[in-house]
């Protein structure tokens, strides 16, 4: 990866620690919307690097954690009671649906396979062509091309005994989930590059400006540095503003708990 050493420079990352303490007047409580960053963030020890008054709380931008019960249920259903073969991204496979697992599943005689991408359940069922193949395909925006991709590619073949089980979901509506929840302190977002790489920023705005609350768009590699413009061809750090002026509406009740709208200082 580019730029991974400017990343992790430690004189970078103190000039950075530095100033965000210099600039960090008031308490500020931000949630990281992805999974991928709640793990660059725990990974390199950056929340214990930060400002004593910012507080990070990890969000549901894991795919894991917000897939419905009832459609792990269903894998496993077509697994162990329908002898399909069961292709799925490895991290769904110890999710517990009401009576077992995927994993489980498996350990009781179920084909279940895990793969990388939804391309290699393509393969599968073109290579056995009298069995049932279904790609258990979760996630967010950043999943449903390939996942897409994959259907198309087992039509255009003539692969007919290839389908998906969809349990796709979007990140601005979990978003407008955690701010409408009157016991929410959320002052302010790390939205996801990738996602934004695939649905772009468009809809991110009406949030801004619904709820008077800031969105930074940020990647997750790297270290303290990731984020950050180090010259041309970096991942870069992009605020949301707001394209016409911010409607009142619920965002004043928000602001009454505390510190919600004005210039994000950090």
């Amino acid at each position: 990866m580019k730029y991974i050493s400017e990343y992790r420079d430690p004189h970078l990352v103190e000039r950075y620690l530095a100033e965000l303490h210099r600039i960090t007047t008031r308490p500020w409580t931000i949630m990281e919307v992805c999974g991928g960053q709640t793990h660059s963030l725990v990974k390199n020890g950056i929340l214990q690097l930060l400002p004593s008054n910012i507080t990070m709380v990890h969000g549901p931008g894991c795919p894991v954690c917000v897939t419905p019960l009832h459609l792990i249920d269903k894998a496993v259903h077509l697994a162990l009671e329908k002898g399909v073969i069961l292709c799925s991204y490895g991290d769904m496979l110890r999710v517990p649906g009401s009576k077992m697992s995927l994993l489980e599943a498996k350990a009781k005689g179920a084909d279940v396979r895990i793969l990388y991408s939804p391309l290699e359940a393509v393969k599968i069922a073109a290579e056995h062509p009298d069995r049932e193949v279904v790609f258990f395909a979760v996630g967010f925006e950043t999943t449903a091309p390939a996942n897409a991709l994959s259907v198309v590619h087992a039509h255009r073949a003539g692969v007919k005994n290839y389908s998906i089980l969809a349990s796709h979901v979007l990140v601005p509506p979990a978003m407008e989930a955690v701010l409408d929840d009157e016991e929410g302190i959320i002052q302010g977002f790390l939205a996801a590059g990738h996602v934004c790489t695939i649905m772009g920023m468009d809809e991110y705005y009406p949030i801004v400006e619904k709820y008077k609350i800031p969105i930074v768009v940020t990647g997750f590699a790297g270290g303290l540095g990731a984020g950050y413009p180090h010259g041309s061809g970096t991942t870069r750090k992009r605020r949301i503003p707001a394209r016409k002026p911010i409607q009142p509406g619920r965002a004043s009740e928000r602001q009454s708990r505390g510190p919600q709208s004005g210039r994000a200082d950090f």
